[in-house]
């Protein structure tokens, strides 16, 4: 797995450290700005989150649980990839001291750029 982040973005490592803990290789590259790396994976407008990954052929974008990128591998759907928008509190990365969390839906990027829910925490 490639991951794109800014350098200075603390949950995007504490991300990174989610995916290498369920087994993924992370390989990182920061960079000031992500937008032409999010256009050429396009990454549907107002889908974008802090982070954007490539593996396999598949984009995962944002805070996506690494048990969901694992799903998608195993069932190699026709598709982009998947996303997260935003950051959402409780999300791999995201989470808080307290353990508090908010509802949050991972959505599968069709080729032709349509959404549809993947998983739903």
């Amino acid at each position: 797995m490639v991951v794109h982040k800014t350098p200075t973005c603390g949950c995007c490592g504490a991300w990174v450290e989610h995916m290498r803990q369920a087994g993924f290789t992370v390989e990182v590259h920061d960079a000031d700005n992500l937008e032409p790396v999010k256009r050429r994976l396009g990454v549907p407008y107002g889908k974008g989150s802090c982070h954007t990954a490539e593996i396999d052929g598949y984009l995962v974008e944002g805070h996506v649980p690494a048990a969901d990128v694992k799903r998608l591998l195993a069932q190699r759907p026709q598709a982009r990839g998947l996303v997260l928008p935003g950051m959402p509190i409780g999300s791999p990365g995201m989470e808080l001291p307290d353990g508090r969390s908010e509802p949050y839906t991972v959505e599968l990027v069709a080729r032709d750029g349509t959404v549809t829910a993947f998983a739903r925490h």
